[in-house]
């Protein structure tokens, strides 16, 4: 049985993705490319699609050094996106992580290699010698997050949400973008623990952890929707309030904030109940986890 005490276990978590990833993610690349590069990953965010594969690995009892290694993949593609996402071409925004954002603080070209190079660097984290990863899950965790962040998933996502501004948008229409743009890379961090499985898993198990998936990427964003309103930027460490001065649909904007929150803890509940088909016995880190995105105030 894994721990059921998340505090320890998501420190340690963290604590293991957090070296690795300063180990990983290089100082001497050129020109001052790395500093950029350490700039966008080290020293902030939530971690929380590095502690969804760890928490998936850990329930389907997964090979470690590849579960690392995704757990450090995934937030490289994340900061990536975060960084190409800020600037001006895109959401222009000047705060992220409680700091300057990196074309701020090094320029648009930098910071548009440094993205770049990031999104590599994922890639190559996947694909170590043969003796740390079976060649054959290497292969199945560069498929899943190739498909999580490319035009299926995070960029098609983000195509539409730039397409999207000024312009009304059904529920509907509103899932189906935020499923792409935030869900697809964080139901790819679950699917990725599970491509880690040193044994085959059963489809009850694979088709839960999806739905699982799928609900706590919904939900992480109308909860985004809805801290953009309720917070502050000192909270959020970004700039509160920038959906709604760029006129962008949100949850918020379309169904309002208290059929937001209702939605944001049926999703919570969706979570669980995928969580209880899966028919795996140690799920409670994935309980905590889905519970925390729900109920998180930044």
């Amino acid at each position: 049985m894994i721990t059921t005490d998340f505090a320890a276990w998501s420190a340690d978590a963290l604590g293991q993705v957090e070296q690795a990833l300063s180990d990983w993610v290089p100082a001497a690349a050129p020109a001052g490319l790395g500093d950029a590069m350490r700039y966008a990953v080290l020293d902030g965010g939530k971690r929380v699609r590095p502690l969804l594969v760890l928490a998936t690995a850990a329930a389907v009892q997964g090979h470690a050094e590849a579960a690392l290694r995704a757990a450090c993949a995934v937030e490289l593609i994340h900061a990536y996106s975060l960084v190409h996402d800020d600037m001006p071409c895109m959401d222009n925004d000047v705060l992220r992580r409680g700091k300057p954002t990196v074309h701020v603080q090094f320029g648009e070209a930098q910071a548009l290699l440094s993205g770049d190079a990031l999104q590599a660097l994922a890639f190559e984290l996947l694909t170590p010698d043969p003796a740390q990863v079976p060649p054959a899950m290497q292969a199945d965790l560069c498929r899943c997050l190739a498909r999580a962040a490319g035009e299926a998933g995070m960029a098609g996502g983000q195509a539409i949400d730039l397409a999207s501004v000024g312009k009304p948008l059904s529920e509907a229409q509103l899932r189906h973008m935020h499923m792409l743009k935030t869900g697809a890379l964080l139901q790819g961090s679950v699917q990725m623990g599970a491509d880690c499985a040193q044994s085959p898993l059963t489809p009850q198990a694979r088709d839960g952890l999806a739905r699982y998936g799928a609900a706590v990427g919904l939900a992480f964003q109308v909860v985004d929707d809805i801290l953009d309103v309720t917070a502050d930027s000192a909270a959020l460490g970004k700039t509160a309030g920038k959906d709604a001065a760029a006129d962008k649909p949100t949850y918020v904007s379309v169904m309002g904030l208290d059929a937001s929150r209702a939605l944001a803890a049926q999703l919570g509940d969706e979570a669980h109940h995928a969580l209880a088909a899966t028919g795996l016995a140690d799920v409670e880190l994935l309980r905590v986890l889905a519970d925390r995105v729900v109920n998180r105030s930044n």
